[in-house]
Formats: C-alpha cells, sequence, structure tokens
C-alpha cells in the first residue's frame, strides 16, 4: 500500500543533466568506448517520505544499433540515505566525471545519437523497491564523432 500514488506526486526534480564535454573516443580492446562528464542538477528531496530507507540514483546513456536496438549504460551511481541532510540529497554538480565508461560490445558508438537520463531505484522501509525516471521529453541528448579522439 505505501506504494499508492507514490510514483506520480513524490519523484526528484532534474533541473539539468546533459554532456559537458566529451573526453575521448577509441577503440580499446575491439570495442568502442567513450569517455566523457556531465553536469547533472537534481533534488532528490521530494523523493524521500517515511518509507523511503535511501534512493539509489544512476544516469544512464542509451543509445541503438543495428545490432542491438536498446543499449543502456550505467555512467554514474550514488546511493542517498534518507538521514542525510537536506543539503546532501540537491546534487548540484558540473564537470562529473564517469565512473563507468560508455562501451559498446562491438565497434559500434562512432556516430550514435546518446540519450542521458536519470534514473532512480526507491528503497523502502518496508514493501516493494521500485523504480522511477527522469520525463523522457526532458532528456538531454547529444551525437558522438565519426572519428575517434
Amino acid at each position: 500500500m505505501s506504494k499508492i500514488g507514490h510514483s506520480s506526486r513524490q519523484v526528484p526534480h532534474v533541473h539539468k543533466l546533459k554532456l559537458k564535454k566529451l573526453k575521448s573516443l577509441k577503440s580499446h580492446g575491439g570495442v568502442d568506448r567513450a569517455l566523457l562528464n556531465f553536469d547533472l542538477h537534481v533534488d532528490l528531496n521530494p523523493a524521500f517520505h517515511w518509507n523511503i530507507k535511501q534512493l539509489f540514483v544512476y544516469v544512464v546513456a542509451s543509445y541503438e544499433t543495428d545490432r542491438n536496438p536498446n543499449n543502456q549504460i550505467v555512467l554514474w551511481d550514488k546511493i542517498v540515505e534518507a538521514t542525510d541532510p537536506p543539503k546532501s540529497k540537491i546534487i548540484k554538480q558540473d564537470s562529473i566525471f564517469v565512473k563507468y565508461a560508455l562501451v559498446d560490445q562491438a565497434a559500434d558508438l562512432r556516430g550514435r545519437d546518446v540519450k542521458l537520463q536519470v534514473l532512480w531505484d526507491h528503497m523502502p522501509l518496508t514493501g516493494l523497491l521500485y523504480m522511477g525516471s527522469q520525463d523522457k521529453s526532458t532528456c538531454s541528448s547529444f551525437t558522438l564523432p565519426y572519428d575517434y579522439r
């Protein structure tokens, strides 16, 4: 019962998520790998209520290839506890370097359109774990170059 009405009312406010700089795009061991940094401004406070223990927040890059029409790669993540002070539940960081590289299982990153999106997992004190995501209409995107850098 604790989830009813939650998904539409108690969600983080994503103010900004966008590519800051593509650091490199290279062939690495036969696969394409991109390293980048991004700006992230999100207020997580609205997502917390009496039954939330913590949020697992992560940034996902998604793109399409002929071989795989739906590729999603986690670039960065963070756990935010309900016991953390309200100020620490506001992430306002520029030039966050990825924790995990954007890696394709082949050599298909070059020239691809990439969408960045914030997602989160609500981890309740009791009940089911459930997921939320930034509205797709507010996601940012960029195109990777056709040449290695």
